[in-house]
Parts: C-alpha cells; sequence; structure tokens
C-alpha cells in the first residue's frame, strides 16, 4: 500500500484502448489461463487446548471423535424420538445425526504431570485412540506421565492404559475409585452382560492393582485435586475438582455426555448410564455445583475444546463455551 499517486494520461489511456481493440480483433483476448485450483483439503482438528489455572497448566487432548445415528436413542432413551429430535433442531444440531469426541485432560501441578483417562486406544482407531502420538503435539511423552487418574472403566477411559500388552505410560502410578475397581475387578465380571468392559478390565487395569491408589468421594489425588462421587454412569464414577491459587475447574468425566439433551434434559436417560436415576441425580448435583459456584468445567464428550461452564435455565442448564477467559487473566 502507497500514498504515492498514479497519473493516468489521455495518451496512455487511449493507446491502452488501441491496443485493446487491436488484441479482440485478431482474436487473441482471451480470459487469462486459469490456475490450478488448490485441493480440497477436508476440515481441521484442532489436537490440543492449553490454558493456566491458578500455578496449575491444564492442558486438554482432543483424541478424535466418531459419527453416529442420534442423539436418540442413545440421549433421551426414555423420551419419544419427535421429543429428541425437536430439542436438538431448537438448538441449531441435526436431529438424526451426531458426532461423539473423546478428550482426556493433563494437568500440571509444577510437580506431577497428571493425566485424567486415557482414551480409547487401539480399540477404535484409526478415529480415535492416538492419544500417545497426540502428547508429542502438546509437548509430552508418555514417559513424563506421573499418575494416571481413571474418572470410571468403560473402555473409551481406560482403553489407552495399554500399548500392544505393555504399558502405555510406564513411569506412571494409578489413581481408580475404590468402588469402581470392586464393582469391575473380579473375575466374573469378565463373563455375561458386562463381560465387554470386565474384560477390559482385566487386560488393562488389573494388572497396575499394585500400582494403584483407591481413593474415595472428597479424597485427594495429590493436593489442590480431590475426588467427587458422581456414582450412576457407572457404580463407582467420579469427577474431580481442581483449585489452585483460587482458581477452580471441575473434571467432570462422563457426568453428562451431551452438551445440550444432558444439560437442559438432565433427568432424561442415558444409555450409556448403568444406574439411569443415579446418573441423573449425580448430574444435578454436580452441575448444581458448577453452575451455582460459576465455576468452569471440562467433560469428557464436551464440543473441543471441552471447556465451558453452565447456568441453570428453566428445569436444566443452559452451556455457555469457553471463549477468552483464561486469555485475559
Amino acid at each position: 500500500m502507497t500514498d504515492t499517486p498514479t497519473r493516468l494520461t489521455r495518451r496512455a489511456a487511449l493507446l491502452g484502448a488501441a491496443g485493446v481493440t487491436a488484441f479482440a480483433a485478431s482474436g487473441v483476448l482471451t480470459a487469462p489461463p486459469a490456475g490450478a485450483s488448490a485441493p480440497l483439503l477436508g476440515p481441521t482438528q484442532r489436537t490440543h487446548h492449553r490454558f493456566k489455572l491458578g500455578e496449575f497448566e491444564v492442558t486438554v487432548i482432543h483424541d478424535g471423535f466418531i459419527a453416529l445415528d442420534g442423539p436418540h436413542p442413545i440421549f433421551g432413551t426414555d423420551q419419544e424420538p419427535q421429543a429428541v429430535e425437536a430439542l436438538a433442531a431448537e438448538n441449531f444440531l441435526p436431529p438424526k445425526k451426531m458426532t461423539i469426541g473423546f478428550s482426556p485432560v493433563i494437568v500440571n501441578t509444577g510437580a506431577e504431570l497428571i493425566l485424567f483417562d486415557t482414551g480409547n486406544g487401539a480399540g477404535r482407531r484409526p478415529d480415535a485412540g492416538q492419544l500417545r502420538a497426540l502428547l508429542a503435539g502438546a509437548g509430552y511423552t508418555p514417559e513424563q506421565i506421573d499418575i494416571v487418574v481413571l474418572t470410571h472403566f468403560h473402555p473409551d477411559h481406560i482403553g489407552g492404559l495399554m500399548e500392544d500388552g505393555t504399558p502405555a505410560f510406564p513411569n506412571a502410578r494409578y489413581v481408580a475409585g475404590r468402588v469402581e475397581y470392586d464393582f469391575w475387578s473380579p473375575q466374573e465380571k469378565a463373563s455375561g452382560p458386562t463381560e465387554r468392559v470386565g474384560k477390559l478390565v482385566q487386560a488393562n487395569v488389573v494388572p497396575f492393582a499394585e500400582k494403584m491408589t483407591f481413593i474415595d468421594d472428597n479424597q485427594d489425588v495429590v493436593s489442590g485435586i480431590t475426588a467427587v462421587s458422581a456414582f450412576g454412569h457407572t457404580p463407582g464414577h467420579l469427577a474431580f475438582h481442581a483449585e489452585s491459587a483460587g482458581q477452580r475447574l471441575m473434571i467432570t468425566g462422563d457426568t453428562a455426555n451431551h452438551y445440550v439433551i444432558s444439560l437442559q434434559k438432565p433427568d432424561w436417560h442415558v444409555r450409556f448410564d448403568m444406574d439411569k436415576d443415579a446418573a441423573a441425580a449425580a448430574r444435578r448435583k454436580v452441575f448444581g455445583m458448577i453452575a451455582a459456584d460459576r465455576i468452569p468445567f471440562s467433560g469428557y464428550h464436551m464440543p473441543f475444546p471441552n471447556i465451558g461452564y453452565v447456568e441453570a435455565q428453566g428445569d436444566g442448564f443452559r452451556y455457555a463455551p469457553v471463549s477468552y477467559q483464561f486469555d485475559v487473566q
């Protein structure tokens, strides 16, 4: 850009016009040849999002997603399909198709690097389950993980504990809910109606029992990170409250799995909740606290970057995704 004026004389204009006329008469004047079009590259997905929480540093890893039919009958299993579809449409969502993403959380306390949940592992590749590879893009290595915390034992949370039969995070110790472990770890859970999860628990969780600390509600993982019971999705499902220098974050795991359906209609049943009434009560308890205290939360299946707020709305909650709140501290 320049402030120098360009002067077009009458003679130059006439000569230019004459030249165009001559080319047109000779048939030479054509549109300039088109350059090769840029190829279609497809949609992009960010792989991680990092922010400060007091003296802690929090990184959310986007470990892929899957597309499937829904939200009904996964969400609102006790409702008519039309009611669930209408709620999706009201919120600018497709009524019959949806995606579910998977986002483990890493908290760096300055003394420990703590990973919450481990993704799907090999069981859902190539769409998801690349957590170990994605760590490099976020600046970490699997060997740097000091503590692995499990919110619960569903496959998309414990699938990444092992890689080719060996520990995926070889230097870590492990933390899990006592109630969750006691339910899933008996050998008999690897058959019958619990077979799918039970077998994976035997392969991926039980081998770490000697390196595992079992905790209950209101017990600390480390100073500043405390377990919060949110039973129902699974028998011992836990959320975790993190606080540093007066700043707070709830890591809610699968307490709510859809940012519209699960929050606006917390009492609607969800297919994957093992005790549907207890899970609904947990949603009301945990998100009621988050709304009342106006604190952010990270939900494992929320839209990436999986950080947001909720406020009470009607008989449920409204989700507000994070924007620049952590950038102006």
